[in-house]
């Protein structure tokens, strides 16, 4: 499998800190980090990652409006959402919003590779 670049974006640093450890055990770097959609925006421009995890309720900025303006300034962009479970809603507009795949919270490791992994073999097969 290819090795992807990944930029984690969740406004709880715990949260990006597990994902952090899970994506590097699974073999591939995390690029990047933003704590805000915001923030998120401006960070994706700077490192430009192959697949950003989203999360959807931030300050500032929601993880559904930063989604659409990341895919503004790159239509190619791959967002992956993290949720809690009862935002079906949320995930639905953020799918509407071009994400394209999600995991649920409380973030189980075999639950992120599967969901990088299926993207990862319909955008780089090997």
């Amino acid at each position: 499998m290819k090795h992807l670049n990944i930029m984690v974006v969740d406004d709880s640093a715990i949260t990006i800190k597990k994902l952090t450890k899970i994506i590097e055990e699974i073999g591939h770097s995390v690029v990047g980090s933003a704590k805000t959609g915001r923030d998120a925006v401006e960070k994706y421009k700077e490192s430009k990652p192959d697949i950003v995890t989203m999360d959807i309720t931030m300050p500032d900025m929601d993880g559904i409006e930063a989604t659409r303006l990341i895919l503004e300034h790159d239509s190619r962009a791959i967002i992956i959402m993290i949720t809690s479970h009862g935002q079906e809603k949320m995930v639905i507009d953020a799918v509407e919003a071009g994400a394209l795949g999600y995991v649920i919270k409380p973030i189980k490791a075999d639950k992120l590779k599967e969901s990088i992994d299926k993207i990862a073999n319909k955008f780089w097969k090997q």
